[in-house]
């Protein structure tokens, strides 16, 4: 995924957001004040639930921001942890406590100086050393200074520099619990080795996990009261493959989630592992198994979240059909993988991968997966992002569809990067952003799962998906049947229908007399 560029621009981002529906009041842990009243209905119910989301430093952004995912479905928001920088980082902004460089502390050794650039206020309790610890209020900026020491009288100390332009994530909280849903806060972010920025810094972990430790005992002073604090998200990414026995990331994650699991315990950790299923770059389904279990490793006993990416924005991955091995990629995957065949670029499909991690989920890990709301490159005339690099453009409901129905009946959540700017984005300001399309389009059946099964010694097939109740399903060849009964399993619908084709292609029309794309039935 595409954390980094984050991590840099927290307090820089301006809000873009819609709102649907009318506007209703309605009972809230904290008065809105100068906003709007808040509408908490779910007007428009999609498959993906949960999406990453940037805090904002202006409440009733926050507010509009929350109520817009809330009314297409979602109940979860993540954020990103900030990097944990080692060394004085050129992009922090200047801090100055009585006239002194914040980095300075009279009378006392400074070895090491982190900075830290996040969208938060911290409570008293992170100030443990009186005359080092110290807030700073300047320039519309609150200013930390943090020593990570053992003793206040230690004689040297390692220091972290906190700058933020607002308490974004306090409001994320206190208005998702407004509206029922759940946030898991990004963990601060290790600092990165300079000749392999793909791997955390070693010489640092030690530092990261003491800042760790102050920050998630302020969420827990902070947000012990609020509903929608759900646990952590871990912000370091990997790859969900085999690894080397002593792999610096699984070692990260590791120290760091033991401190979540001594700081924060029964909440949920949250990781969002990448597959690759390049040629040549990356690495087969066969993998995934392995790394599915060294992550699980790393819980601390905790639940565990583990929302596969599924390599659709990148390119990384395709979400072709079965027997689509030998039709060339589509367009949008070109840039990535050139002109050739499926089988030629991929080793295969995100659902392949979905599929391997779901036949060896580990005790304590629940299995989500996280739709790449982007394309690999803009194309003309469309918004996107342009800057920083790489550019992406902006995917539609229809290919979203097709990336839920490629995740299959297996996971229990789909979540998608990003909310900002890939679903709020508009090339004009007279043409629909992806949400307004969601919005208008959420009762498209999707099928995500046909299989043959046998009931009472009839052969037959049973369909599972999005939104299908009520309607018919057209085989083909065969024709059209009508359920005689539909059950729901969480957010999935599903009906068995007596049907003897070995391989056949379906289509749903539901009570609304929407028509879903094409899935398909096997063995």
């Amino acid at each position: 995924m595409e954390g980094a560029w984050v991590h840099r621009i927290l307090w820089l981002i301006v809000a873009v957001a819609f709102v649907v529906g009318m506007v209703v009041p309605a009972d809230d842990p904290e008065p809105a004040g100068e906003c709007p009243p808040r509408d908490t209905r779910v007007v428009a119910p999609y498959a993906v639930t949960g999406y990453w989301v940037i805090p904002r430093a202006d409440r009733c952004v926050t507010q509009r921001m929350v109520e817009a995912i809330h009314a297409i479905g979602g109940d979860t928001l993540i954020t990103f942890g900030p990097r944990f920088n080692a060394g004085q980082d050129p992009d922090f902004p200047d801090c100055l406590a009585d006239g002194r460089p914040c980095a300075e502390v009279p009378g006392q050794r400074v070895r090491q100086v982190y900075t830290y650039l996040t969208g938060e206020e911290f409570g008293p309790g992170l100030l443990r050393c009186p005359g080092i610890d110290r807030r700073i209020d300047s320039g519309g900026r609150t200013f930390y200074r943090l020593t990570l020491a053992e003793s206040c009288t230690a004689a040297e100390h390692d220091l972290v520099l906190v700058a933020t332009d607002g308490d974004g994530l306090g409001h994320l909280m206190r208005e998702a619990s407004a509206y029922g849903m759940t946030v898991f806060p990004g963990l601060p972010a290790a600092s990165q080795r300079a000749d392999k920025p793909w791997e955390p810094d070693p010489a640092h972990l030690a530092a990261l996990n003491t800042f760790t430790a102050r920050v998630l005992a302020d969420y827990r002073a902070r947000f012990a009261g609020l509903p929608a604090f759900g646990g952590v998200y871990q912000s370091f990414e990997l790859a969900m493959r085999a690894r080397a026995e002593r792999d610096p990331i699984i070692s990260l994650y590791t120290a760091q989630h033991a401190v979540v699991a001594a700081a924060l315990p029964g909440k949920k950790i949250v990781v969002s592992p990448y597959i690759d299923a390049r040629r040549g770059r990356g690495f087969p389904p066969s993998q995934v198994a392995e790394g599915l279990a060294d992550l699980a490793g790393t819980r601390a006993g905790l639940p565990m979240a583990v929302a596969v990416q599924d390599g659709r924005g990148t390119g990384k991955v395709p979400v072709h059909g079965p027997g689509e091995g030998a039709a060339k990629v589509v367009p949008r995957l070109v840039p990535v993988v050139g002109e050739v065949s499926n089988a030629q670029a991929y080793y295969g499909p995100t659902s392949a991968y979905v599929a391997a991690a779901a036949r060896r989920m580990p005790d304590g890990v629940e299995l989500w997966v996280n739709v790449e709301g982007f394309e690999p490159t803009p194309a003309e005339g469309e918004c996107g992002r342009a800057d920083p690099l790489p550019p992406r453009g902006r995917t539609t409901k229809a290919r979203l569809d097709q990336q839920v129905m490629a995740s299959g009946p297996h996971p229990v959540k789909i979540i998608s990067y990003g909310w900002d700017p890939f679903f709020t984005c508009q090339a004009r300001h007279d043409t629909p952003s992806l949400a307004d399309d969601i919005a208008a389009g959420w009762q498209q059946p999707i099928i995500v799962h046909a299989s043959q099964q046998t009931r009472d010694g009839r052969p037959g097939v049973l369909v599972e998906g999005y939104h299908l109740q009520g309607g018919s399903l057209r085989f083909e060849p065969g024709g059209a049947v009508v359920p005689q009964e539909w059950h729901s399993r969480g957010r999935l619908d599903s009906a068995w229908v007596p049907y003897a084709w070995p391989w056949t292609s379906v289509t749903a029309t539901n009570a609304a007399g929407h028509t879903s794309t094409s899935g398909y039935a096997s063995r």
